[in-house]
């Protein structure tokens, strides 16, 4: 028996579309819309899609209304000249990269249904319809006005040149690569006509020039005054992280705002993309034959692909009363999802539902260096499939070194240690280790533990120590999701799990306590299956399949977060067969990984990674500032099982206590406790 109010509402597969309801949590989620030309690796999924995926899984464990939508940004010159390597048509092209994605992101359990609501595109009749009201909006407030401005022409190529097809030496900081939309060295937006030395991006040889044009630009100079309202209220209400464009303070340090916004460019000169549609103005005749610039159509993607989910979007997108916008995205997308986006929306007039919060990463780079395409460096799209590494390590391993605050590096050691050290011998031990002592010694039958259906009283005569710790971990846990610190939640699930092996280890389930205390053992064996029955919800939204292996294997329905630790399964209950959720990982597959992923040189020849036994030894491997466990091939003692767990925990106190930003002195008290445990571990190795 399985108490019914913990379960988790689950909509049929067939079921109409889901759609706010007043007086309810409604919550609408978006991830930056990968464009359609390129294939995703490692660090655009954790950018945004993945951690996306993680906040919806997390808001459907409340059983909130909750919409996750995505899909491939696809119109621009980038796809026109793709298209042109390629030899075939920029829908051809969209077509190719849009199931390239999708197959991608469904590898990584983030599929249609089970995680997205749809994965769209860009390049659908919904999407023309929507770009152009907004437009024909903006042009009737009067915020819209023609200017005739140089652009970046190709005399090679014979064509005008995408912002991203230009590069050259950005005019505020010197940077010698700029692209023409944006300075990866001073993060500022730019207009490739501005660049100094200009150059082709697709053949360096041709001669770039410019010539003139006209197009309509977007007067956010206008818009400026009602935007900064707007983005302090926003910034308050929805406890905005700090972002590049407003400090913890709430003051705007955008360096484009505190100069004053310029009108920008919202025409382009191409064929692929939103057709302009006429004002009724003089200015029709030079507007006719262009399209909608990129960057002004590729947000308006977000509720066009829910137009495509639904003809009821309006419910979703034009009610800012009962829905939340959370978006997902790197740290390049802030100024667009903060000020440009919103800016199109309050200019529009009509009441959208604008961002409530944004949650941004910084950079994932791969092993000492970049992710290359061109060279091969790093894992990208499918290839992390052929590792044989399942998606749920994947997973984990990326949400552990989300990079929240400050970039982060992959590394294949740290990540062969995630799996070894904390998901098979803590996570994974704990779940096996139980409900194998159940399968064996209660032929698979929960017995009767005495505890009455509900939550455990925190003054429990024998466990109230435990008791108090877990639900205290379970409001960490819940306000870390509810701030969108998915990285800490993550931290939360395995403290927990952690603390579930001392609770084994300290109440001495074995066959011996069973025999000469049968009662308190029952009564642990009940514990223990009820925290890993609230484990399979706390960790559904960072590892559904691992969540999915552990209803199977406990044999019961889907449940929500619980806020603290209750008897939700009772006696009499007949579990599954028990598995192993995880496999140890074999480390010299670090070299055989790195060799395969290390990219060339600029020769052409492979880069050689040096051997693991030629680096420097390491008893254990950081993974995203975690303690360093030690791996070993011997039987574990339960002194090493305890003193991991307490390094593990007492990790966590110490990135806990960095995050909250605490007093230098507190801080410093936990790092030595820290190293202090781990001294104890390695003299007790040596013993």
């Amino acid at each position: 028996m399985i108490r019914k109010e913990v379960l988790r509402s689950i909509p049929d597969p067939g079921q109409s579309a889901i759609l706010p309801k007043e007086g309810e949590t409604n919550i609408l989620i978006t991830s930056a819309l990968p464009y359609c030309n390129n294939v995703p690796h490692l660090g655009n999924i954790i950018g945004s899609v993945l951690s996306a995926d993680v906040f919806s899984r997390y808001n459907r464990t409340r059983n909130r209304r909750t919409l996750y939508i995505c899909g491939t940004d696809e119109y621009g010159t980038a796809t026109e000249t793709a298209a042109l390597k390629e030899a075939i048509t920029p829908k051809e092209l969209c077509d190719k990269y849009h199931a390239l994605h999708k197959e991608t992101y469904e590898w990584f359990d983030i599929g249609q249904r089970d995680s997205f609501d749809l994965f769209g595109r860009t390049s659908t009749p919904q999407h023309t319809e929507i770009c152009q009201s907004i437009y024909l909006n903006l042009g009737k407030k009067e915020y819209l006005e023609k200017q005739v401005r140089d652009q970046t022409y190709c005399q090679g190529c014979q064509k005008f040149l995408a912002d991203r097809y230009v590069e050259g030496i950005c005019p505020h900081c010197n940077f010698p690569d700029a692209r023409g939309d944006q300075c990866d060295g001073c993060a500022r937006t730019l207009d490739a006509i501005d660049l100094v030395e200009p150059r082709c991006l697709i053949d360096k040889t041709h001669q770039v020039v410019a010539r003139s044009s006209s197009h309509m630009y977007f007067r956010l100079d206008k818009a400026q005054p009602q935007l900064e309202g707007w983005i302090k209220a926003s910034y308050k209400k929805g406890k905005w992280s700090a972002n590049a464009t407003i400090n913890t303070e709430g003051e705007i340090v955008d360096a484009r705002m505190k100069s004053g916004l310029r009108p920008t460019p919202v025409t382009r000169d191409l064929t692929w993309g939103v057709p302009i549609p006429p004002l009724g103005t003089e200015d029709d005749k030079e507007m006719d034959g262009k399209v909608l610039y990129v960057w002004f159509d590729a947000v308006i993607g977000y509720p066009s692909i829910t137009a495509n989910y639904t003809p009821e979007w309006r419910q979703w997108w034009l009610n800012p009363d009962n829905v939340k916008l959370y978006q997902f995205m790197g740290k390049d997308n802030v100024y667009f999802h903060t000020i440009y986006f919103p800016a199109m929306l309050l200019a529009d007039g009509r009441s959208w539902t604008t961002l409530h919060h944004i949650s941004t990463t910084e950079y994932l780079n791969y092993e000492g260096g970049k992710f290359s395409k061109s060279k091969g460096r790093g894992v990208f799209g499918p290839a992390a499939r052929d590792t044989g590494i399942p998606a749920s390590v994947w997973r984990y391993y990326l949400l552990a070194t989300r990079p929240e605050s400050a970039d982060a590096m992959f590394s294949w050691a740290d990540c062969i240690a995630a799996n070894n050290n904390v998901l098979l011998k803590n996570f994974g031990n704990f779940v096996n280790r139980t409900l194998k002592f159940v399968s064996s010694q209660y032929e698979g039958t929960i017995p009767e533990s005495g505890d009455a259906l509900g939550p455990l009283s925190p003054n429990d005569p024998l466990d109230a120590e435990f008791i108090s710790e877990v639900n205290n971990l379970l409001k960490e846990y819940i306000d870390a999701m509810e701030s969108v610190k998915l990285r800490l939640g993550l931290q939360t699930v395995m403290f927990i799990s952690s603390r579930g092996n001392g609770y084994l280890q300290a109440s001495g389930l074995n066959r011996a306590l069973m025999a000469e205390n049968p009662q308190r053992c029952a009564q642990v064996v009940s514990r223990a299956v009820n925290l890993i029955y609230a484990l399979s919800a706390l960790v559904y939204p960072f590892m559904p399949a691992t969540s999915q292996a552990i209803l199977q294997q406990i044999n019961a329905p889907a449940r929500i977060v619980p806020e603290v630790l209750s008897i939700d399964i009772l006696a009499g209950h007949r579990i599954g067969q028990p598995d192993h959720l995880f496999k140890n990982i074999d480390e010299k597959m670090e070299d055989v990984w790195k060799t395969k992923f290390n990219g060339t040189d600029p020769d052409g020849t492979k880069e050689e990674a040096a051997p693991v036994s030629k680096r420097k030894a390491k008893k254990g491997a950081n993974v995203s500032g975690k303690a360093q466990v030690p791996l070993e091939n011997g039987p574990r003692s339960p002194d090493v099982d305890a003193l991991e767990a307490k390094i593990l925990e007492q990790g966590a106190l110490v990135r806990s206590l960095k995050e909250r930003k605490e007093e230098k002195e507190v801080i410093d008290v936990a790092v030595v406790e820290l190293k202090k445990l781990k001294a104890e571990l390695v003299a007790l190795e040596k013993a």
